[in-house]
């Protein structure tokens, strides 16, 4: 099989599946559309030797969550392809998902015709402008030799430093234009404007050591970042060097496991209480690779107002954005962290006693016992999180990907999940996000479990994707936390808006799931009654192919502890009443 193509007469398309392969690209996840049509022909022969697999999603959002899925589960670049119009513009949600959770994708877009743009020719949009404020850098190929230099920038920009998607946007007659090929080999592209600002860390290391030394309750806060750079062994080692304990961001799940007695869970809006009290109390505040975004911090001047700030980032732009640090390093926090051991290691005088976090993390051991995590169990009805909670407990190593609202809180504070097995829109907050990511997640792990915990809301956003899952025969298990409301918004509507439900009840007009499931060769299960619920996890879970479980929870339960806009992390609503202040454990 030829593999040189250097010297050769070919098109623009040739030009960009000969660069997608050469950077590893196997799997593409798209829908077809007149712009983009001389590239999908392109694709036909290249699918023909087997050397990449288009995955047809139904909905172009789909596509682009499923590349968000694959991308997030491995660490490599996802990739997808929609075309002009509608199609592109369908990208957006996606994008914006991508571009808040710093996940790596590199996004190709048919374009009308270069002496069409500009005419409002059919399905003529200018998505590079419309996407500009949600990419990391994005491109319109205006000549097809520019394709292989463009295709590199592209991938190097999107997994260098903090990790973002790219838009290439490809007019038609540019893939359909022939030329002589003289591809560009990844690696031998240099873009010095786009190297990551990285200060140096030695001089600020004595700093991090010296607010170690003086720290008796310390705190790590850990977040997206951390799991992006693969720092789960040196964070852990750093952890459980000083004996400080460990709270995560939503993006942060999966750093540690959270059966680990240093664990304190997710902290924020719906953390854990004894990690929002951890928080509130700390003298000194790690924070790696987190970003004190509003949904953690609560009331900005109030959180951690008593700690000393280190703040480790590998964006420069994140560090002192809403916190001001007392030490700031822009870097990659694997790398940090293993200078800052590496130093100490050096460091014959260092002194640090163990026993200094030892009356911290007591304390810390006695919040977990006051205000534990509750999974309410009635004798009839389901609780949602005790079937989220036992689904962990079952499938200890699956990945899950989660859609957003009281299911996806429920499920960062139940399931305990392995490093990159965990994928939720977090920073975005994008319903519709977890069926297609999971099938992203599938086609990347095709041996491995694959779980997408939804809600009933969630899910009707993008159903379509079932028509994916059956034509690939994606063993995706899929539960439907069915509370027939928008759960959150039926949470805040009762909590601060004087119980007006205004357009949150999802019962009328709701499919059938199990029909709906049926319709496309999917196995449909239901449960209702907590007596039945071993059962039908045990069918769900031993059927060889794709399923839908649809679990009819309790309707009013609502997803606690909650800090309520405004207030600080201490001042929880919703957590247990047997102490009611944390100053009655000074």
């Amino acid at each position: 099989m030829i593999t040189d193509f250097k010297g050769l007469e070919v098109t623009g398309a040739f030009a960009l599946m000969d660069s997608l392969t050469k950077h590893g690209v196997f799997h593409i996840f798209g829908y077809p559309g007149g712009a983009i049509l001389p590239i999908y022909d392109e694709l036909y022969r290249w699918e023909e030797r087997k050397v990449v697999q288009h995955i047809l999603c139904r909905h172009e959002q789909g596509a682009a969550h499923a590349a968000d899925g694959y991308a997030r589960s491995t660490g490599k670049v996802g990739v997808c392809f929609a075309t002009s119009g509608p199609g592109a513009t369908n990208l957006v949600s996606g994008i914006a998902t991508a571009q808040m959770d710093s996940v790596p994708m590199v996004l190709i877009t048919g374009q009308v015709a270069r002496p069409f743009i500009g005419t409002d020719a059919f399905q003529e949009v200018d998505i590079f402008g419309i996407t500009l404020p949600i990419v990391k850098h994005s491109y319109v190929v205006r000549d097809p030799r520019q394709m292989s230099r463009i295709i590199a920038e592209a991938f190097y920009i999107a997994n260098n430093g903090r990790p973002g998607p790219v838009l290439i946007d490809i007019p038609k007659d540019v893939g359909l234009e022939k030329f002589t090929y003289n591809p560009l080999e990844p690696g031998q592209i240099n873009l010095p404007g786009c190297k990551s600002i990285m200060l140096s860390k030695a001089k600020h290391i004595p700093s991090i050591v010296k607010l170690l030394q003086q720290s008796s309750q310390p705190l790590l806060y850990v977040g997206g970042g951390a799991i992006i750079s693969d720092s789960y062994a040196i964070v852990e080692k750093f952890a459980y060097r000083f004996q400080i304990p460990i709270t995560t961001t939503l993006m942060g799940k999966g750093i540690i496991d959270e059966k680990d007695k240093l664990s304190l869970g997710m902290l924020g809006m719906h953390g854990t209480a004894y990690a929002n009290f951890a928080v509130s109390e700390c003298d000194l505040l790690i924070a790696l690779g987190a970003r004190f975004d509003d949904r953690v911090t609560g009331k900005l001047d109030e959180f951690a107002c008593n700690a000393q700030v280190i703040h480790i980032d590998i964006d420069p732009a994140e560090v002192g954005k809403n916190r001001v640090p007392q030490v700031a390093i822009v870097g990659d926090v694997n790398e940090v962290l293993t200078e800052v051991l590496d130093y100490i290691d050096n460091q014959a005088e260092f002194i640090y006693e163990v026993e200094q976090t030892r009356s911290w993390n007591e304390r810390i051991a006695l919040w977990k016992q006051q205000y534990p995590l509750l999974i309410p169990k009635n004798l009839n009805t389901i609780s949602p999180q005790e079937v989220i909670a036992y689904l962990s407990q079952i499938e200890p190593n699956a990945f899950f990907t989660t859609d957003v609202g009281q299911h996806q809180m429920w499920a960062a504070q139940f399931v305990n999940v392995l490093p990159r097995h965990w994928m939720s829109s977090a920073g975005l907050g994008t319903m519709g996000y977890g069926l297609p990511a999971a099938i992203g997640v599938q086609v990347a792990h095709p041996k491995q479990r694959v779980i997408c915990i939804s809600g009933d809301a969630s899910f009707q956003m993008n159903l379509q994707e079932l028509a994916t899952i059956s034509q690939y025969n994606l063993p995706i298990k899929i539960i439907i936390i069915n509370n027939k409301w928008q759960g959150m918004v039926r949470q805040w509507q009762q909590a601060f808006y004087g119980e007006r439900y205004s357009h949150s009840n999802m019962e009328k007009g709701s499919p059938n799931f199990i029909d709906l499931a049926k319709s496309f060769g999917i196995l449909g299960l239901d449960v209702e009654f907590r007596y039945d619920l071993k059962s039908v996890l045990e069918t769900f879970f031993n059927h060889d192919g794709p399923c839908v479980l649809d679990c009819k929870v309790k309707e009013e339960e609502n997803c606690y502890p909650m800090v309520a806009p405004g207030k600080s992390n201490s001042q929880m609503i919703g957590i247990s009443k047997q102490v009611k202040t944390i100053n009655s454990y000074k």
